[in-house]
């Protein structure tokens, strides 16, 4: 069953921000360096630990305002912020339909580690939208020929349990992941200069093709997405049969699936 927001942004703030989140927040440390004052945007940032810590490194002149589309998740963000004394904001919104105004940032950081890759395109344009001329774009997310260990096996469950005509599905999960290239293209297109991407090649671990399935991460987050083509009455027979596959494949070891953590950074053109 399909989990409640608050449980989701429980599950969230407890097995993926502590693992999945660090991995891409580790880029944004490491890349990106925040002005001593102004206005910082942070879209997409989940239950607000990567913001918060930010904040918590920034003087106090620097002004922080979140943007998640789970108010359960601002809620946690907001309790974490006030317990420890900071002064972030937090707002619920779309992460490609940002509420507001143009021009308004002197950084605009966004993580669309968990968005689905359809709507990169536009959350990229509005977060370009939204920045003030000569400021910082940073964007996160997997790309292309991440999870491909995942889909292999997915398309031969597919197979195995006769629905060929879903196979096609697989692939277009593979091909909607932009590739390093394209991501920096479509930061040049939404009106980013000097583009510049980073990424890290990282593998992500699982005792069984039943701890796999059964991770908030895979189950909550990813797996919701990756088999919306799919009937709901064929979910737990091809489920099995992952879950069999990579049993049978990964030989007592563990199962690991990639990920292609990049970011990509840009500076808004003085002219838009």
């Amino acid at each position: 069953m399909p989990k409640t927001n608050k449980e989701l942004a429980y599950l969230h703030e407890l097995f993926v921000a502590t693992d999945w989140g660090e991995r891409f927040a580790e880029l944004i440390d490491e890349h990106v360096k925040l002005p001593k004052e102004g206005k910082v945007l942070y879209v997409g940032s989940g239950t607000g630990g990567h913001a918060i810590s930010l904040q918590e490194q920034a003087s106090d002149s620097l002004e922080f305002l979140c943007i998640d589309e789970n108010q359960e998740s601002l809620e946690l963000a907001r309790a974490k912020s006030i317990a420890l004394g900071d002064a972030v904001q937090f707002q619920q919104g779309e992460v490609d339909d940002l509420a507001v105004p143009d021009k308004s940032f002197d950084v605009v950081i966004g993580d669309g580690s968990l968005v689905h890759a359809s709507r990169i395109p536009k959350m990229l344009r509005e977060m370009t939208r939204v920045a003030a001329p000569n400021s910082l774009v940073a964007l996160v997310l997997p790309t292309f020929s991440s999870f491909g260990e995942f889909f292999s096996i997915y398309w031969e469950a597919l197979h195995n349990s006769g629905f060929n005509n879903h196979e096609s599905a697989v692939e277009g999960l593979i091909s909607k992941l932009p590739s390093v290239s394209a991501m920096e293209q479509m930061a040049e297109q939404a009106g980013l200069s000097d583009v510049m991407s980073w990424t890290r090649i990282e593998e992500i671990e699982y005792a069984s093709g039943e701890a796999f399935l059964g991770a908030p991460l895979i189950e909550d987050f990813l797996m919701p997405g990756w088999v919306q083509s799919l009937p709901e009455e064929s979910y737990e027979h091809v489920t099995k049969e992952i879950a069999r596959l990579i049993n049978e494949e990964r030989h007592e070891a563990e199962f690991a699936i990639s990920l292609k953590a990049t970011l990509v950074v840009g500076k808004k053109a003085l002219l838009q």
